[in-house]
């Protein structure tokens, strides 16, 4: 059977996307141009303005496929929503490691561009506010337990993902050396300990 025009334009959108993930993780976001992502796609340079206005609007694209990843882990059975119990917190530090490794090349590629362009740190900056407040009903059991949060919610998320970042960008840069398993411990006790003052 033959594919339609539709059908088409889907695996090219596709193929791009493989192809810019690909080339970011090679060279770089800042360093990649768009003839660069569609010879690694195997497709000629106009096909990709039919697609996408420009490099930051396929890693728009990216950034909006991240999210939608990111929405269906929530969504998995053993997803633990209450962090005043340490195993909810070893859950999202865990998934957000393992997420950021797997997508390391994509995520790079957007910091870079939010260097670089005002518009795209607006909506990376956006992006962060949309995450943490996705997962601020985590921390409504820890008042209930007497326990206080070092901040607001979003400030005490805010310190979550940062610390989390920063440790993960130290590993990759190979500045600390660390198993996965044991930067996901050593986070988990640190990310608990400060939001809830309690040992894990």
């Amino acid at each position: 059977m033959t594919p339609s025009r539709r059908e088409k334009s889907a695996e090219t959108e596709q193929a791009l996307k493989d192809a810019a993930r690909r080339v970011f993780a090679e060279r770089g976001y800042l360093s990649t141009k768009i003839t660069d992502i569609t010879a690694a796609a195997g497709r000629a340079a106009g096909s990709f303005y039919n697609h996408f206005a420009s490099k930051e609007e396929l890693l728009q694209a990216l950034l909006n496929d991240l999210a939608s990843a990111g929405d269906e882990r929530a969504e998995q059975p053993e997803h633990k929503s209450d962090f005043s119990d340490p195993e909810a917190v070893r859950y999202h530090i865990a998934g957000y490691w393992s997420f950021s490794r797997e997508h390391g090349a994509v995520m790079r590629a957007i910091t870079q561009a939010a260097i670089v362009s005002e518009d795209f740190a607006r909506v990376l900056g956006q992006f962060g506010v949309e995450q943490r407040a996705d997962i601020a009903d985590h921390l409504d059991g820890l008042a209930d337990k007497g326990l206080r949060l070092p901040s607001s919610v979003d400030a005490s998320l805010a310190m979550m993902f940062q610390v989390t970042q920063g440790m993960l960008a130290a590993v990759e840069d190979g500045s600390l050396t660390l198993t996965d398993e044991q930067a996901i411990e050593g986070l988990t006790r640190f990310v608990y300990r400060g939001l809830t003052g309690q040992d894990y």
